[in-house]
């Protein structure tokens, strides 16, 4: 990975809807406004995903099996879709809040086309995607912990709806592409599994 490191604003863990209307108003949604988002919010976003949630104890915002934490986040920028954010494939640094680019160049409609050709994959500016390195929860658990990686990816994704929710994004949990061309698309090693694929924007 490249040594291009992006600090994020701070997140906040107070926001202004609840979360019984957040659960009400998540919705799977398609089709992503025009522009770009800002560097707040896609830090808030990222935050939700795998973020420290105490920093005492370095807790996170998900629940793990056995505090293994088997997932890593990508984020997949396009040209002007994050101020302040260059184009190209980044690594959420959990302890630092932080972004590394491994990669520079606008991807999106590579990920797409791995993805069954869904178009709106490169129509919105940011393509989170969630990867399991399944070897840190197998140590423990073995062939259980397959179960429970997906089971935390579940949560992770969870989070990632209610706080686009929250602050006014959209986004859709995609799951039909084809792992390989996706792990190639991210020039990731053989041992990064991608799980989840979600596209954020601007609301139509």
């Amino acid at each position: 990975m490249g040594s291009s490191q992006i600090h994020l604003p701070p997140p906040s863990q107070k926001g202004g809807l609840s979360l019984e209307a957040a659960i009400a108003r998540r919705r799977s949604v398609r089709h992503f406004a025009s522009g770009s988002i800002s560097q707040s919010q896609l830090s808030q976003i990222l935050w939700a995903t795998q973020g420290i949630s105490d920093s005492q104890s370095k807790l996170r915002t998900v629940p793990s099996a056995g505090a293994s934490y088997p997932l890593e986040i990508f984020v997949v920028c396009g040209i002007n879709c994050v101020e302040d954010t260059a184009e190209g494939i980044y690594h959420y640094n959990i302890g630092s809040h932080s972004l590394t680019r491994h990669y520079a160049g606008d991807v999106r409609q590579e990920l797409a086309r791995a993805a069954l050709d869904q178009e709106f994959i490169y129509k919105a500016p940011v393509d989170i995607v969630i990867c399991a390195l399944y070897e840190r929860t197998a140590r423990r658990y073995g062939d259980r912990g397959e179960r429970y990686v997906h089971m935390e990816a579940g949560h992770v994704g969870q989070n990632i709806y209610l706080q686009a929710t929250a602050l006014g994004l959209a986004t859709v949990a995609i799951g039909a592409f084809y792992d390989e061309q996706v792990r190639e698309v991210l020039r990731l090693d053989e041992q990064y599994k991608p799980l989840y694929i979600m596209p954020v924007g601007k609301l139509t």
